[in-house]
């Protein structure tokens, strides 16, 4: 199974064998690369995590980050750690070279930080965090601001942050507060309070550029007033050198389930009136900036769910071979049996095969994403740019919301495989649990994303944007239909394709007129469908895969493959056995289920809109 965080193996996969990464490779933009280099990256990738980043996980999160005189103190482990990955320039790779960056396809770059994530999120955040606020700057700045910031950000010498949340205006950014007032100078005032902003402080670094989103006074209310700051910590000399202490106040760090190596603060801004920040971008454009930084952390937040899940997956399955207990199923009245590995009992086999098939499914799902990204970077055909990116755009709530809720029920799952064990702090899975629900709330919880993508993406570009997407899963079952063993299964995915796709135009249908209210209250219910059903699309094309392979291995007769080899003999033969597995049983499990699902929303019942308050027993 690899490193006990993920399986590398799959991961190779997914790229080279499903997805074709190699394809980028004939590209000006990623000419450099190759299948030996992204070899290369992901040992190297694999090494970091395992030698510089795993060992600070569990004294990183018993230690925690700690608040002293307005200041914000992480884990001491992290200090050599920073420096070691920040030098590395693993969280700037998929930036421009000529930006201090190597200009990697977001693909592999994904792929090395699930390694980076499962070994330790919480630490890695903190370079997601700069390199994020490092490319608004990239993509909005001036030359003098790139000059000033960015390059020092992407280096990791510099952090970074998102300041958009306010103790009256969570979901609702309308209702921010915060203001600019603009200065003699060109720079601007800013005045208000930001709350769980991660990375908020830290002392990793000597100074944290902040995003800030306000509204300049006499700007309109509402998203459209609001406006992009550049506001860092510590103000910047004309000659790159760091002045004065900007007015900016940590109030406190969050009291937080997990994450206790990230500190999430609460700051004020201009308390004493002497906070100054700088226009990033166009005035009353501070959304659209903000957007690009939220899509990419919800990117990053589906890594967030599936390197977790990945490597409570990974420790289930080691404890579960070691764990000598109780004699097997098939010889309950011998007193003599002994006992075995509970891997051997069928209910653990159950827990095991239910998380691979998860597990395998959000990595797909995650990976394809960003591959689909890169398309649309390197596309030059009329039309294909734009496919890309369109795909990408619809892809991404699924991506962010089944990767962390199914994390939260993987995670639990290993706890249940380790028992007493799992439950405790002896073995790493119970914090990998902790850590993982805040990746189901920042970047809009799931709910709010599941919302946006009925009310704004379902039936965009009049439907057909989605509907190329079906399109795209009906040529799989086409091609599937030449498996033989694989019938039965792909039955299931066909029922569930015609199920989701009736549901969908429903719901179009539903928001047009009167019963516009049924598609918003089942959003997170449609949008938990629609990725199950993505997830098994490229379960199922895998498994298609994976027969192939194992054909031109064991060469076919008329009764079909021969498959008789002793798995311990061929590790190919052991794990493409297992991407079959797993594509089976996810549609057993999940697929077959679905047109019940989609049936029962079309029935519209909205039973939760009618009742009253007092009826929920307030």
């Amino acid at each position: 199974m690899g490193n006990l965080l993920v399986n590398v193996r799959d991961q190779k996969f997914l790229l080279f064998e499903q997805l074709g990464i190699e394809k980028h490779f004939k590209t000006t933009k990623f000419g450099e690369f190759s299948e030996e280099y992204v070899n290369i990256l992901l040992k190297e990738a694999d090494k970091m995590a395992t030698q510089v980043i795993l060992p600070t996980r569990k004294p990183g999160d018993k230690e925690g980050c700690t608040f002293k005189d307005g200041r914000v103190f992480v884990p001491s482990c992290y200090h050599e750690a920073y420096k070691k990955f920040s030098k590395a320039g693993w969280a700037s790779a998929c930036a421009e070279p000529e930006a201090g960056g190597q200009g990697m396809p977001m693909t592999i770059h994904k792929a090395c930080c699930e390694l980076f994530g499962a070994a330790n999120y919480p630490f890695c955040l903190y370079h997601w965090a700069y390199s994020g606020a490092a490319n608004l700057i990239h993509n909005y700045g001036t030359e003098a601001q790139k000059k000033k910031y960015m390059y020092r950000m992407y280096a990791g010498e510099w952090g970074g942050t998102q300041c958009m949340t306010e103790p009256d205006a969570g979901t609702d950014s309308g209702a921010i507060r915060t203001t600019a007032r603009k200065l003699s100078d060109g720079n601007y005032s800013i005045t208000g309070t930001k709350i769980f902003i991660s990375e908020g402080d830290h002392d990793l670094t000597s100074n944290i550029i902040h995003t800030v989103l306000a509204r300049i006074e006499g700007d309109p209310p509402g998203t459209k007033g609001l406006s992009m700051f550049l506001v860092p910590k510590v103000r910047v000399n004309e000659d790159g050198s760091l002045g004065k202490r900007n007015d900016i106040k940590t109030l406190r760090i969050e009291d937080k389930m997990g994450f206790h190596g990230n500190g999430t603060c609460m700051l004020s801004f201009g308390d004493e009136g002497n906070c100054v920040g700088e226009l990033l971008g166009k005035e009353r454009a501070g959304m659209n900036i903000m957007f690009q930084f939220i899509n990419e952390e919800r990117i990053y937040a589906g890594i967030h769910g599936l390197s977790q899940a990945s490597a409570a997956f990974e420790n289930a399955v080691k404890y579960a071979r070691e764990r000598i207990q109780s004699s097997p199923v098939t010889k309950p009245r011998d007193p003599n049996a002994q006992p075995v590995a509970i891997i051997q009992h069928p209910d653990v086999r159950g827990m095991l095969i239910w998380m691979k098939s998860n597990v395998e499914g959000i990595r797909a799902l995650n990976y394809f994403t960003a591959f689909c990204m890169d398309m649309a970077s390197v596309s030059e055909k009329d039309g294909e740019k734009e496919k890309w990116s369109v795909l990408s755009d619809l892809l991404t709530p699924a991506c962010k919301v089944l990767s962390s809720d199914r994390a939260m029920d993987i995670c639990s799952t290993a706890i249940d495989v380790l028992g007493g064990y799992g439950y405790s702090t002896e073995f790493p899975v119970e914090q990998y649990l902790r850590d993982t629900k805040i990746a189901c709330i920042y970047e809009g919880t799931n709910g709010i994303i599941a919302f946006d993508f009925i009310w704004r993406k379902l039936d965009q570009n009049e439907g057909k944007d989605i509907m190329n997407i079906f399109n795209l899963i009906w040529n799989t079952i086409e091609d599937l239909k030449r498996i033989k063993q694989l019938e039965i299964y792909r039955s299931y995915f066909e029922q569930a394709y015609r199920a989701v796709v009736t549901l969908t135009r429903q719901l179009i249908d539903w928001k047009k007129g009167a019963k516009y209210i049924i598609p918003i209250l089942y959003a997170k219910p449609f949008l938990t469908i629609f990725g199950n059903f993505l997830m098994g699309w490229l379960l199922m094309q895998a498994a298609g895969i994976a027969i192939e392979k194992l054909n031109r291995i064991y060469g076919i007769d008329e009764s079909g493959p021969k498959q008789n080899e002793p798995l311990s003999k061929n590790a190919d033969v052991a794990f493409y056995k297992g991407k079959i597995a797993s594509a089976k049983w996810f549609a057993v499990d999940i697929l077959s289920t679905i047109k019940a699902e989609c049936d029962s929303i079309i029935l519209g019942d909205i039973t939760p809109i009618e009742i009253d308050g007092e009826s929920f027993g307030y």
